[in-house]
């Protein structure tokens, strides 16, 4: 079974994930972790984007995240763009973990987009993992070490906590952690039922 887990930027996604990684019948994909390494590694993908987006958009450190995120981050066009260059590969590799991973009762898909991308389609239950927007905002800014303007650059490409909550079929609000560690062993009884 494939288990989505997703939130705005600055939810806790990854810390929640985390929680889920302590039970040993659960896999985790992490979604932009591993589009990350496939930018850097699949040849496919570096050719299609220096070809859209210039020789700059890889240095000799391999991808120049900074480059690529100010532009993207700017323009939806952009940012759709890169998107379709990137998901279809995570999505092969995708399926292939699943493969690799058979014995476990699920895999949880953590993925900041996986609504805005529709990757949601390949899901049997949705956790959506939601703080208030100040709180994200300020994670994300001491995490990152970028501006304000930065971080709300990238909250408006993506769908709001309330749209993705409505389609999820649990809802985990993570400002405080022992009750998340609750909320994640409930949730975890529930799909190993």
């Amino acid at each position: 079974m494939l288990v989505g887990i997703t939130g705005g930027i600055g939810s806790g996604k990854t810390t929640v994930s985390k929680m889920f990684s302590q039970y040993e019948n659960v896999q985790i994909y992490h979604a932009d972790d591993e589009a990350k390494k496939l930018m850097n590694t699949n040849e496919n993908i570096r050719k299609q984007i220096i070809q859209e987006f210039s020789e700059e958009a890889y240095n000799s450190n391999g991808l120049n995240r900074p480059f690529l995120a100010k532009i993207v981050f700017e323009d939806k066009t952009k940012l759709k763009l890169l998107n379709t260059i990137v998901h279809p590969e995570v999505h092969k590799h995708l399926e292939n973990y699943i493969r690799m991973h058979s014995d476990k009762d699920y895999i949880l898909y953590e993925n900041a987009i996986l609504f805005e991308n529709n990757s949601h389609v390949l899901c049997e239950k949705i956790i959506m993992v939601s703080a208030p927007e100040e709180i994200r905002i300020q994670r994300v800014m001491e995490r990152d070490q970028v501006s304000r303007e930065s971080v709300l650059n990238r909250v408006k490409n993506q769908w709001s906590d309330t749209k993705k909550t409505i389609q999820s079929h649990y809802l985990i609000i993570n400002t405080n952690l022992s009750d998340v560690e609750v909320i994640v062993s409930s949730i975890h009884n529930k799909l190993t039922q």
